[in-house]
């Protein structure tokens, strides 16, 4: 039937798209740029017109718009995200929304389930795309690659009540909760009398207990943890519930809230990476404790590890001191757990993967996103060399501003400037530090400048129109970021 359809819709047909549900062929294809919807067969699609005849049936034609995605969904349940559960996994995120087909390509046959809509409100913000784009991008990559095997949606770094309403409502499934700005970074140098006093003025309502309950319940007391022990004495208490106690209160108003808001099934994660200082064992106990006593339920949680995850590059730190850090996390999430413990800023931690899979085994999430923006640029640079010229210089002249939300320490002085790159050099640029972290945290000014018509716009035509180039790309560098992840039985 394929053949049939190539030559009556007169397109590229994508032929791991082609899947039959209530006696309708549906299938995804090309033309040009243009990618295309079709459906052989009587259809619920809004948006498609009779376009010919195949077998007797009605041949339709229609865009990959919200509408049609909605109806795909629909007739086509694993086209749509579900739940993952405590399955080891990992995050993809798309800024661009055409990776997703380079995506399943690097995690098809790794055991490992897959988040290919995930995107921050930051994120989405930064790029002018809504909660709806990116879950419809997800399902097209998914129909394109007649990806069946599920897949996950995370509306990540949730701050505010009104961000759960706008992701629920496009039907994302993960919600990462992010309460890093009622974290109080100061409570690491704070004496025992601030400490004291910061305690007093936290929210007992929101956490249902007295200071007295709170206080008794922690202090003077040692937590089994099997291989170790987590105790308690007064100043470890005060410090711990200074430092979280406000983000414990927030995340449980924002859980309420979300319990309110969601209209299926739906798992939580749960993210204080975003802060100044290392969490300390005692303070990941706490801090899952309350949750847990207060009736909030996660698949995943995301500590501030030690050392530094920075945006685009290698883990900065002690790997030996990561290793004993990391291993007491592990101790208090099987304690309290299972849950996932999740890498966010994880694109390009090669040196700290072995060490977390090996103690975290199955209870490990890798969250990424910029890589794969990063992996497009590489993509542009060998498709059209003189817009990533464009953009790398661009890069340059923003990155001043735009770093002020990150955590990088790149110096742009070090960044060369494209006149003296030759063209083949171009590639490569995207495997030095300083033009990483430049063009990593830039994406949102590149994406927008001039409403998208400086960059964005000609971006999308070029991968469009050499996607295999961008694919391939994307295949590659996140193969190299799975393979100490992948489940042991695995297709390699």
């Amino acid at each position: 039937m394929i053949e049939k359809i190539k030559q009556a819709a007169r397109l590229d047909v994508y032929e791991r798209s082609v899947s039959q549900a209530g006696g309708v062929t549906y299938f995804l294809g090309r033309r040009g740029l243009d990618k295309l919807v079709g459906c052989v067969g009587e259809t619920c699609l809004p948006n498609v017109e009779k376009a010919g005849e195949v077998e007797g049936k009605c041949l339709c034609l229609g865009p990959c718009d919200h509408a049609n995605a909605q109806v795909i969904r629909q007739a086509l349940p694993w086209a749509g995200p579900r739940c993952l559960g405590l399955a080891a996994g990992v995050g993809l995120g798309d800024r661009l929304g055409l990776a997703t087909p380079g995506h399943i390509r690097a995690v098809r046959g790794s055991g490992l389930a897959a988040v290919l809509a995930q995107q921050s409100i930051r994120e989405m913000t930064r790029t002018g795309r809504t909660p709806d784009e990116v879950m419809d991008c997800a399902t097209w990559g998914v129909l394109q690659e007649g990806f069946r095997d599920g897949f996950g949606a995370d509306a990540d770094h949730l701050q505010q009540p009104q961000d759960i309403d706008s992701t629920t409502a496009a039907g994302f499934t993960m919600f990462t909760i992010d309460p890093g700005a009622h974290v109080d970074n100061q409570a690491d140098a704070d004496t025992p009398s601030e400490l004291a006093h910061k305690v007093g003025l936290l929210d007992f309502d929101a956490l249902a207990a007295r200071p007295a309950d709170l206080t008794h319940r922690y202090v003077g007391k040692a937590f089994d943890l099997g291989r170790s022990t987590v105790r308690f004495g007064e100043q470890t208490f005060l410090r711990a519930a200074a430092k979280y106690g406000r983000a414990v209160a927030h995340t449980v108003k924002m859980y309420r809230h979300l319990q309110e808001a969601a209209t299926g099934e739906f798992e939580l994660e749960v993210s204080v990476d975003e802060t100044e200082s290392p969490t300390s064992t005692a303070e990941h106990y706490f801090f899952a404790a309350e949750l847990k006593r207060l009736g909030v339920r996660w698949v995943s949680m995301a500590p501030r590890f030690v050392g530094r995850f920075e945006k685009g590059v290698d883990y900065i730190g002690d790997l030996e001191e990561f290793g004993k850090s990391f291993v007491e996390h592990v101790a208090v999430m099987r304690a309290l757990g299972p849950y996932k413990l999740s890498i966010h800023s994880g694109s390009d931690k090669f040196s700290v993967y072995p060490i977390v899979a090996d103690l975290a085994g199955p209870y490990v999430h890798l969250k990424t996103a910029g890589t794969s923006y990063l992996e497009a640029l590489r993509a542009i640079a060998r498709i059209d060399p003189g817009l990533f010229r464009e953009i790398l210089d661009f890069a340059r002249g923003r990155y001043g501003q735009d770093k002020a939300t990150y955590h990088v320490s790149a110096d742009v002085a070090k960044v060369r400037p494209a006149d003296s790159l030759k063209d083949d050099e171009l590639p490569g640029v995207l495997d030095e530090f300083d033009a990483r972290q430049a063009l990593h945290v830039t994406f949102g000014s590149v994406l927008t400048a001039e409403g998208g018509r400086r960059f964005r716009d000609r971006i999308l035509a070029a991968l469009r129109q050499d996607e295999q180039t961008h694919y391939a790309a994307l295949e590659k560098h996140l193969g190299r970021h799975l393979k100490p992840f992948r489940v042991k039985g695995e297709t390699p």
